[in-house]
């Protein structure tokens, strides 16, 4: 078996400097890693989530990796310890909401926003039962 130490998803993005601007500013990601016309890596210090962005059309990737990530399909979920209190700070900071907040029957609190490349951002908090 293939023993991992970590798990990323990676997204081919077309302005890097502004997602990192966005992860950073609104969830407390820092850059371990960040090279404007190529590579972005963000880790949260508190829980350790990462997160890497790569630019489209860069030489060094495989041409399945050349174009920008679609969003269909796909959520970004950022596990929260109020989801409320985290809804109430991404509408202060006008983040473009996709899902007010709301509280669901299978027992999670949450709220969707879209990050600059267009990805979704689940805010999602398990409520106790």
């Amino acid at each position: 078996m293939i023993q991992s130490i970590a798990m990323f998803p990676v997204f081919v993005v077309t302005d890097i400097a502004s997602v990192k601007s966005f992860y950073e500013t609104h969830f407390g990601f820092v850059a371990d890693y960040f090279q404007e016309d190529f590579y972005l890596h963000l880790r949260q210090p508190d829980s350790n989530a990462q997160l890497a962005f790569m630019v489209p059309n860069h030489p060094s990737q495989p041409e399945f990796l050349r174009r920008p990530a679609g969003v269909d399909g796909m959520v970004i979920s950022l596990e929260v310890k109020a989801a409320k209190d985290a809804y109430e700070q991404a509408r202060s900071a006008g983040l473009e909401m996709i899902l007010d907040y709301r509280e669901e029957e299978f027992g999670v609190a949450h709220f969707m926003v879209k990050d600059p490349a267009g990805l979704v951002v689940d805010i999602v908090e398990h409520l106790q039962p």
